[in-house]
């Protein structure tokens, strides 16, 4: 059995993990690839529209939906820290409508603190993400932000950031300048006070547009870097994950590179491993990423290796696919522990 810190043992910070992100409530729905071309949506990736190209694409689905849930990269993340039994803070921006309502509920009935209260929300719209899914297990997301774009270093809360083992940024916040902003300042205010940094690319889609403003926020390097492998190929121009992990070695101290059905990469500071996970039959990849980077964080936080918790990851990732939703039920959750921890 792996050696996870007691209680008593673990360092005496309030949070395991602060996470900054954007906060979206998201809508999934089962579609067919010829949706996705008679629609004229980039299939396989994450693509910004505003709220009338949103309710568009709304108003032509004829797919099965399933439930909605709060949501967001980082949200998910957070979210999974917490249902493995760690300590998760979120900072996000909601409005005060009905479905920043829902959002903050669902967070709040997840286990994870935040800086949001009912008090505090302002006018305006809440953040919704459309999840399409096809039949190839493929998840592909069209994303009005709404109130969320103007998340600012507003929303940040240093003593929270202070007393957390680690800062962990949404990628995705550097198509907003003020959310770009934010990313920046959490991740000055965690080096300030000594906090370990972690970053995901998020996406493909702001790797390839965005490359200029992750690298400002990425500044002198971070603890950690997540990323999956087409990620790691667009940001370093490498032509293999082996090329890729020596430029990222430049930028992070530690990194793991997710590998859909093959895997994860990881490099723990010193050494290369591959973690290779057990064939599934996918149905749906939607937060497969997310959640393999909450079981990694959640098992560097209980004093496990780099290759247990990418072990972690990538059993709780495998479980995930095989289902629809971003997220394993409670039940799930002890199970992937109960088989590795």
């Amino acid at each position: 059995m792996a050696n996870i810190k007691s209680p008593s043992l673990r360092a005496a910070k309030k949070y395991d993990v602060y996470g900054i992100g954007n906060a979206l409530v998201d809508m999934e729905f089962e579609v067919g690839i010829d949706y996705l071309q008679k629609a004229g949506i980039e299939k396989g990736l994450m693509t910004l529209v505003d709220e009338n190209r949103q309710s568009e694409i709304i108003n032509t689905l004829h797919g099965i939906q399933h439930k909605r849930s709060c949501g967001g990269s980082a949200a998910n993340t957070m979210i999974a820290i917490s249902q493995f039994g760690g300590r998760s803070f979120y900072s996000c921006k909601v409005a005060s409508d009905e479905t920043g309502d829902f959002y903050f509920k669902d967070l709040m009935d997840n286990g994870v603190e935040t800086n949001l209260s009912t008090s505090s929300l302002e006018p305006g719209i809440t953040g919704k993400c459309i999840v399409l899914i096809t039949p190839d297990a493929d998840r592909t997301m069209n994303t009005f932000l709404g109130i969320t774009q103007t998340l600012s270093t507003k929303e940040l809360i240093e003593e929270n950031i202070k007393n957390s083992e680690y800062v962990y940024i949404e990628g995705y916040l550097v198509a907003s300048p003020t959310g770009k902003e934010a990313a920046v300042k959490a991740k000055l205010l965690a080096e300030t006070h000594q906090i370990k940094t972690a970053l995901t690319f998020s996406d493909v889609n702001m790797v390839n547009y965005f490359s200029e403003g992750l690298q400002e926020i990425i500044g002198r390097g971070v603890d950690l870097l997540f990323c999956n492998e087409a990620e790691a190929l667009a940001y370093t121009k490498a032509s293999t994950i082996e090329a890729a992990a020596v430029i990222l070695k430049k930028i992070a101290k530690t990194f793991a590179i997710t590998l859909g059905p093959k895997g994860a990469f990881v490099f723990d500071g010193e050494h290369d491993v591959y973690v290779v996970t057990t064939p599934v039959e996918a149905v749906d990849t939607n937060g497969a990423g997310d959640l393999f980077a909450g079981a990694f964080l959640y098992a560097l936080n209980a004093n496990l290796s780099y290759t247990e918790a990418a072990k972690l990851g990538c059993s709780a990732s495998s479980l995930l696919v095989t289902q629809f939703g971003a997220r394993l039920r409670r039940e799930q959750v002890l199970e992937v522990k109960s088989r590795l921890l």
